[in-house]
This record gives structure tokens, sequence and C-alpha cells, in this order.
């Protein structure tokens, strides 16, 4: 009678790997929460007000906020009128990062938002709906010295959504607005070290271009970018699962095919499992450090939706192979149900990201939340995505009830065994409900950790140590799904230990009634574990 080694490791041995397990789990959450800094950095970026007098302004010339070649500025807009100057002589610069500094391809990307400082007077207001039009140019260097070269150059408009809470009479012109902040710039790589943005606002009144928008005093940026001591430990730990799971997926897979029979559906897709885990590991990022490649955060994108959708189609036909009777066993086609509305929501999420992160690849500027119909599109993405997440969730919840409801009426026929046998079975199906309750803590700690990292502070100090908890969730939850996926492949190989039908009955003490039991029960259907071949409808039928 041969099984899974979870079936037939000692209790003594399984709590040992256990215990291993647990201790790998710890580690990672500590890696992040003491060793690594926390994953971002946000830095605020005040523009100076540069000013740019030539007629032909479409030609390319970089204003430099500071330093030695830094432009002719202007402190503030009431400065601009003695001086005749026009609003579309007036650039808004701002250098990346801040003076005495550098960017590093360790930082992984640039996500920048956009605040406009804008001043209430009767004779120009905010008008509804109002759209500001920004002329934006992008450009980098290595070298203090050396020319820039342009990046990007786009036109950004910006939809409104300002209030102002005063009452709007003369005593209280020059009041500020309230504004949303305002999505403005997003870049997948850092493979320079300077980078320099010019933004113009050009005004145009029979075109109707930033008119009705108020008086803008001044744009803020705050760039934020991954930390590159966060960078360093994320990927050591890709490094280091990325060989730990291919060996255990290879073992894996050799234990199935040495077996007489071919591999059932559950066998395939613990297998696909640990390819998709492989997938994500392998730490591709290493090159993003030499190479320019802006791609890099659509394709992290991508490497995960391919995991989460393959571990929630594993947690479907896990419960259903432990549920269905023969005939519907081992056919994927049979779970068509439950799997269409991963596939659907994984889909509306890859076209999200795509029209997102997919349209920055050409346009850093974009974002498909600027405009009505970009902002409906995505809703509409992202809302069919839930709805199918939340059926999801209702047939998982629909079939864990179903296989516990199954094991249940198997357990019915343990009392007329012998004490050996029946301790043999329950142990089983303790080891399975047990497998199935830790599936569901991974899956509430992954829950858990991501809304306490939303809602702290981002570190705890504890005396003199101070605890980076958004950096624990990232390293803790990406270890505990790796360990999970090394579980399930170690778990559920094909054990070694393969009795003979005499010696295995005799051991377990099993007398010729209950081998007549026992074959009428479990033993007409081949499958990887016993409590597989247990659970079929028909033998409960």
């Amino acid at each position: 009678m041969a099984g899974a080694i979870i079936e037939n490791m000692s209790t003594k041995k399984l709590c040992i790997v256990g215990g291993i397990l647990l201790v790998f789990q710890i580690i990672a959450f500590l890696v992040g929460g003491l060793i690594a800094p926390g994953p971002t950095t946000a830095v605020s970026y005040m523009s100076v007000k540069c000013v740019d007098v030539r007629k032909n302004h479409h030609k390319t010339k970089w204003l430099m906020p500071w330093g030695p070649n830094q432009c002719d500025k202007i402190r503030d807009i009431e400065e601009a009128i003695p001086r005749e100057i026009e609003a579309n002589d007036i650039v808004f610069s701002v250098h990346i990062p801040l003076p005495s500094m550098e960017m590093s391809p360790w930082f992984q990307f640039m996500l920048f938002i956009l605040q406009l400082d804008i001043a209430f007077k009767l004779n120009n207001q905010i008008r509804e709906n109002a759209e500001v039009s920004m002329d934006v140019s992008l450009a980098y260097r290595d070298d203090m010295f050396a020319e820039w070269t342009e990046m990007a150059h786009e036109r950004v408009p910006r939809k409104l959504k300002c209030t102002f809470t005063s009452p709007k009479t003369p005593e209280h012109e020059g009041r500020y607005y309230e504004c949303d902040v305002l999505p403005f710039m997003e870049i997948g790589s850092v493979a320079h070290k300077y980078y320099l943005l010019n933004i113009r606002l050009p005004v145009n009144e029979k075109k109707k271009i930033n008119v009705g928008i108020g008086e803008i005093k001044d744009i803020r940026l705050v760039g934020i970018h991954q930390n590159g001591g966060f960078t360093k430990v994320w990927f050591a730990m890709k490094t280091f699962l990325t060989p730990s799971i291919f060996i255990i997926m290879v073992w894996y897979w050799r234990r199935i095919t040495m077996m007489s029979r071919p591999p059932v559906l559950l066998e395939k897709v613990i297998f696909a499992l640990g390819i998709s885990m492989t997938f994500i590991n392998i730490p591709v990022e290493w090159f993003s450090i030499g190479f320019d490649w802006t791609w890099m955060l659509l394709f992290g994108d991508i490497r995960q939706g391919i995991f989460y959708a393959m571990l929630l189609s594993f947690w479907i036909i896990f419960c259903g192979e432990h549920m269905m009777d023969q005939h519907e066993r081992n056919h994927i086609a049979g779970y068509w149900k439950q799997v269409g509305p991963i596939a659907v929501g994984s889909f509306c999420l890859f076209i999200f990201d795509m029209c997102e992160r997919g349209v920055q690849l050409t346009n850093p500027f974009y974002s498909i939340w600027t405009t009505d119909v970009g902002t409906e599109l995505a809703m509409a993405f992202i809302i069919v995505a839930g709805i199918c997440l939340c059926l999801y969730f209702l047939f998982l919840c629909f079939m864990v009830f179903q296989v516990f409801r199954n094991i249940s009426g198997k357990q019915s026929s343990l009392p007329a065994m012998s004490k050996v046998r029946r301790l043999h079975y329950e142990g089983l199906i303790f080891r399975f409900k047990f497998l199935m309750l830790i599936t569901l803590a991974c899956a509430a700690m992954t829950v858990i950790f991501f809304i306490v990292s939303q809602v702290t502070e981002g570190h705890w100090k504890w005396g003199g140590v101070t605890v980076q908890v958004s950096s624990a969730f990232f390293t803790g939850i990406y270890g505990m799904w790796n360990l999970y996926v090394f579980a399930l492949m170690f778990l559920y190989a094909p054990s070694h230990k393969n009795y003979g039908e005499d010696q295995s009955n005799g051991d377990l003490g099993v007398h010729s009634g209950e081998e007549l039991q026992l074959t009428t029960t479990i033993t007409h259907v081949d499958g990887p574990t016993e409590i597989y071949k247990l659970t079929r409808k028909e033998a409960q039928e």
C-alpha cells in the first residue's frame, strides 16, 4: 500500500519537518523586520520657477533649478508682473534627486505624485471640471557636467478636484484651495544618476487651454522609490529560494514518474504550482542593475498574477479531487465552473495592468485614471475581477465544507475496524484536516499582515530595536508561500515505503472482513494518497 510522504512519515519526523519550516518562516519575517530597511522612501520636491524668455520655447533648452548653470528664476508669481513675464515664459523646474545626492539602479522604480498650490482669486476661480494641461519634458544624465538627454516629452492633462472651504469673498483672496494629489509619472527602472523635469503651463485663451484653473502658485512633487537596502535583501532572498524550490520540484516530479501509474490531476497541479513559484522566484531583477529595463514592473505583475491564479486553481482542484466520484475526478474540464472566474478575473486584471503600465513603457506620464473614460474602464475591470474573486471564495468555501462532510461520513466506518487500523486512518484524516487549516492560516496571514502594514507607521520600536513592519510583511509573506509550495511538493510526493498486501494488512491488524471492506472502499482507484482514495463518493454511496 503506497501513499504520500505525509501519510507514511511518522508523527515525530513530521513534527521535525514542521518545526524546521516554522524556523525558516520566522527567519523570513526577521530578515525583513530587522535587517532590511523600509521598502520605499518618499522624497518631497519643490519646483523652482525659471524664466524662459526665448521666442521659440519648443526648442530644447534644459533649465536647471540650481548649480553652476542655473536658470534665471523668480521667487513667486507676483514678481513676474513688474518684470512683464508672461505665464508661457515660466517653467517649473525639478531636479531629481536633491542636491549632493545620486539616484541608483538599486532604487528599481520611480513613482511621482503632483500637488498644485492654487490660490483663490475672485477674477480667476477654478471652474467646474477644470483641467490643467502641462507640457512636460524629462531628461537624464550620468555626470553633473554632461549634457542632458531627453527621455520623454508629453502633453500631460490632469483634471482638478479642488474645494475652497472658506466663503468666496474678497477678504479670503490669497487662501489656497484644497486639491487632491494627482498621479504624475512612473518609471520602471532607475538607470541614471540624475533626472530633470521642466514643466510648462501654456495658456491659450482661444483654445481654452489652462483657462479657469485658478492662480497656480507652486508645483510640488513627491517622489517614491524602492530603498536600495531593501532591494539587496529582496534579491538575496530570491537568489536563495530559486534553487530550493527548483530542486524540490525536480525531485517531486522524478518520484511521480518512477511510479507504475500515470500522474493524476492533483499531482500535475502541484507540479504546475511549483513551476509558477519557480517562475516568480527567478531573480531576473539582477539584470536591472546593469540594463535599463523599464518593463520590469509589468513583468513582475505578470509573474505574480500567474502564481496567484495557479494557487487559487490549486485550492479548488485540491478540494474537488477529494470529493468527486471516480467518473468526474482527474479531469480538468470538471472544474470549469470554479476555474472560470479565476481566468476571467486574472484576464481583467491583466488588461488593466496593460492599459496602465503597458502604456507607461512609452509614456511615463500616462495614467488611466486621468480621464473619465479611462476611470470608468479601470473601475469596470476591477469590479469584474472583484466579483470573480467573490464567486471564487463562495465556491471554495462550499467545496471545503463538502470535503469535510465527506470525510466525516467516512469516519463512521472507522469503529468497525481494528484498533490499529482505526488509529491509522484517524491519523491520516487528522493530517489532511491539519493541512487544510494551514492553508487557511496562510491566506489569513497574508490578509492580516497586509492590513497591519497599511494602518501602522511602517515600523515598531521595542526598546532599542526597530522592526520594519512593511519590510517584514513583504519578506515574510513571500517566504511563507515558498515554504507552503515546498511543503506541498515534499509531503505529497510518493513515499518510498511500499508494502506488500499481506505485510501491509498484517502490520495494521486487518482481519479478512476488514480486508474486504477496505478493498471495496479504497483500493479500486489509483491516487496520490489514501485520503484521496478514501473520499470517493462511490465508496460512500
